[in-house]
């Protein structure tokens, strides 16, 4: 009986007396932790996502040298889990190709996959070109 409550004491002591560790999330951008986690996410799907821009605008003869696309001007719309929780994920984003000085030439909704494949890409829409003398 006494084996058994000094063990109990033991234990009570033991678990009582744990120090609890604090850890803060360091951000060292300029934006706040969630901006820049959405900003690096899209940033890693870059490749897929120049991939649909070139797809979608290879045929498009009014569509001007250069075409390019930024992070910051991406909205994501959709997270959706693929295969349960810990799988892959499919990333619904709006992407507005731009070109020179950021002039928008389009809007589309590219879907990849958080492994890096372009899963589907759709073109919503095509603006006119804007010349500047």
């Amino acid at each position: 009986m006494k084996k058994l409550i000094v063990l109990l004491l033991l234990g009570l002591y033991l678990v009582g007396y744990n120090t609890p560790a604090h850890s803060q999330t360091l951000n060292e951008a300029d934006t706040e932790l969630c901006d820049t986690l959405k900003y690096a996410l899209i940033n890693t799907l870059r490749e897929p996502i120049d991939k649909a821009i070139a797809e979608i605008y290879q045929d498009d003869k009014n569509a001007p040298e250069g075409l390019t696309w930024a992070s910051y001007d991406t909205e994501i719309l959709k997270i959706k889990q693929m295969n349960g929780v810990g799988g892959a994920y499919a990333i619904t984003l709006k992407v507005l190709p731009y070109y020179r000085a950021h002039n928008t030439y389009g809007e589309d909704i590219v879907i990849v996959s958080s492994n890096g494949e372009l899963i589907e890409y759709k073109h919503l829409k095509t603006f006119p070109i804007v010349e500047f003398n």
